[in-house]
């Protein structure tokens, strides 16, 4: 399986920085016996790599050589690879640049390096053979994208940033087959590229006929874009998160596949150990 990390993006709601937004301290790892800060990107690094992902693309911009030279070119047995988005044009645009590298018969899972999300093994939730998103519950879903779905969990629309949004629930990630995201690609190109966000596109796809499902198997979310982000996710990491099974128990319906509970703990407990070996023998 492939991920996807957008990490183009310029960071203006949390500037000055002298390094990519993504590189933010917070929080910190244990490698050993010694206690290291940890990036904001590495927990979602960490999230892909527990659901299975074992090969990584960074969409970066032309001047984030500094997140190349972090991560390098492997993590543990998942490699890495770099495509450049050179000008600031959307969610959307950064992802497809991702396209040649997608091979159609792979899956592909996508969030956002600059949150931080709770369980950590929440991707694993989501099916593998249709468009599926990782929902979490907030307070203020109109600064986010929020979607409404029906009782089957079958995606009806993503409302972007819109006031009074219908639902609580927003998008932390997704996941598709490969072939997915390719025909996502081509319905953005029949559309003359404008759409800047995914909502609007999986609007345009489910509207084609296409299905999207939505899991309410997320328990915390924190976009870390922002000064009081940042505080709300030292806050988040300071408390104990729920694990997969007491999700179940909030989220309701959630509906495992592919890989077991016990599977998941024991990516988890892999993916501590092998985490950041391959920067730490870079340096």
């Amino acid at each position: 399986m492939w991920g996807i990390i957008p990490a183009a993006g310029a960071g203006s709601r949390i500037q000055p920085l002298a390094f990519s937004k993504e590189l933010l301290p917070v929080g910190s790892r244990i490698d050993g016996d010694t206690e290291h800060p940890r990036a904001v990107s590495e927990y979602l690094v960490e999230r892909l790599l527990i659901a299975g992902a074992r090969k990584l693309c960074f969409v970066i911009s032309q001047g984030k050589s500094d997140i190349l030279e972090y991560y390098g070119g492997s993590l543990g047995d998942a490699s890495i690879s770099y495509v450049v988005q050179p000008r600031p044009a959307g969610l959307c645009d950064a992802l497809f640049r991702a396209v040649p590298l997608i091979p159609s018969n792979e899956s592909v899972a996508i969030g956002l390096p600059d949150t931080i999300w709770f369980p950590d093994n929440g991707l694993c939730a989501l099916e593998g053979d249709a468009l599926s998103f990782l929902l979490f519950p907030v307070k203020q879903p109109e600064f986010f994208d929020a979607v409404v779905t029906d009782e089957a969990g079958r995606v009806l629309e993503i409302q972007v940033k819109k006031p009074h949004a219908d639902s609580s629930w927003i998008w932390g990630a997704f996941k598709m087959p490969g072939q997915v995201f390719h025909d996502l690609f081509q319905l953005w190109c029949e559309r003359d590229r404008r759409d800047e966000y995914m909502g609007t596109l999986v609007n345009a796809y489910i509207a084609k006929g296409g299905v999207a499902r939505g899991v309410r198997a997320g328990q915390a979310y924190v976009d870390v874009g922002t000064l009081n982000g940042y505080r709300e996710a030292m806050k988040l990491l300071s408390r104990k998160p729920l694990g997969m099974t007491e999700c179940k128990n909030e989220a309701g319906k959630l509906k495992r596949k592919e890989i077991s509970p016990a599977e998941c703990k024991s990516l988890t407990r892999r993916s501590k150990t092998y985490h950041f070996q391959a920067k730490e023998a870079h340096r």
